[in-house]
């Protein structure tokens, strides 16, 4: 039966418009812009741009999310495609704000973004007064349109400042760090638990300047969507990729799904039907010190890993681990 009268097919559509949609801000919308100064209706396009740098450091200052974007129809469709769910192992209070951990990164991050940046899995109900930040690169900020969808959703930059604000403001406010970052996505290949973390202690530094408590999740099925082709660090498509990298901020995956016509063996990059669970674990309280010590970072580093992998080993085995995979941390 060809995909298109599959019954999954309007949540592949739905899922297929995530990244379109920001293709389309970036390759027609702008575009479409320009070409509208040379028209009479060139007042559109300066009022926004006017309106855009004079609006530069919003991004920077809590953002500007929608209730109503966030509550969109076609998250749901997402949602269910694979599908994805998040489960508490313990409430937050909407008392204190919190800086959360977001592992693995995986290569497109499907499990963070339908629970932190939608109401598709219901987050403000199994976390009332909670509300949920997702950080990205910061340089999408930069990016007209794209800045205004990012944040309608609630994302917002993973620059210090960003963070810093929406650490100082509150009570409440959740950032959701993927700390493995960019780094990790080329390590995202089904089963494997291996997790960029050892040398990353700047949000748990962060977290101590704010007092801000640091909370582990784990996303089970977030690097099962995907095979990947990974290349060998002296391959030139390797350099390529750490070239790619350095110029614009993530690594050029080479990465593919599920074929979809079983008789033809026709791959594509639609993500295998692999269900994610995102484990939100017990929040580990911090002591707020303005000039924290690396001792004492170290010290909340460390505990922050074994609630990680505590977290980790209490759910694994319902969710297609073995009783014997641990994490690896590098």
């Amino acid at each position: 039966m060809p995909y298109f009268k599959q019954p999954k097919y309007l949540q592949s559509l739905m899922l297929l418009q995530w990244p379109l949609s920001y293709l389309a801000m970036f390759w027609i919308l702008q575009p479409f812009s320009i070409y509208l100064l040379f028209t009479c209706l060139w007042p559109l396009p300066v009022l926004y741009f006017a309106w855009f740098f004079l609006d530069w450091k919003t991004p920077e200052k809590g953002g500007r999310r929608s209730a109503w974007v966030r509550k969109w129809c076609a998250w749901t469709h997402i949602r269910d495609y694979f599908p994805i769910m998040i489960q508490k192992t313990k409430d937050l209070s909407p008392e204190h704000n919190y800086l959360m951990g977001v592992h693995p990164h995986g290569l497109l991050t499907f499990g963070a973004f339908c629970n932190f940046c939608t109401e598709a899995t219901g987050f403000s109900k199994i976390f009332p007064g909670i509300t949920p930040h997702l950080a990205t690169l910061s340089w999408f900020f930069k990016i007209p349109f794209v800045r205004e969808y990012l944040m309608a959703k609630g994302v917002c930059s993973v620059s210090q400042p960003a963070i810093d604000y929406l650490l100082s403001h509150g009570p409440g406010n959740l950032v959701g760090i993927v700390v493995g970052g960019v780094g990790e996505a080329l390590q995202s290949v089904p089963n494997t638990t291996t997790l960029i973390l050892q040398k990353r202690k700047g949000f748990v530094r962060t977290a101590l300047q704010h007092g801000a408590h640091l909370v582990p999740t784990f996303t089970f099925g977030e690097t099962e969507v995907y095979d990947q082709v990974v290349f060998h660090k002296d391959s030139w498509m390797y350099k390529f990729q750490r070239r790619f990298r350095g110029i614009f901020g993530f690594y050029f995956c080479v990465f593919y799904g599920p074929p979809q016509l079983k008789e033809e063996k026709i791959l594509t990059l639609a993500p295998f039907l692999f269900p994610s669970l995102l484990a939100v674990g017990e929040p580990l309280p911090l002591p707020k010190i303005e000039k924290p010590s690396q001792e004492m970072v170290e010290k909340y580093h460390a505990l922050y890993m074994d609630a990680l992998c505590k977290l980790f080993d209490q759910h694994k085995t319902q969710y297609g681990c073995s009783e014997t995979q641990k994490l690896l941390f590098l």
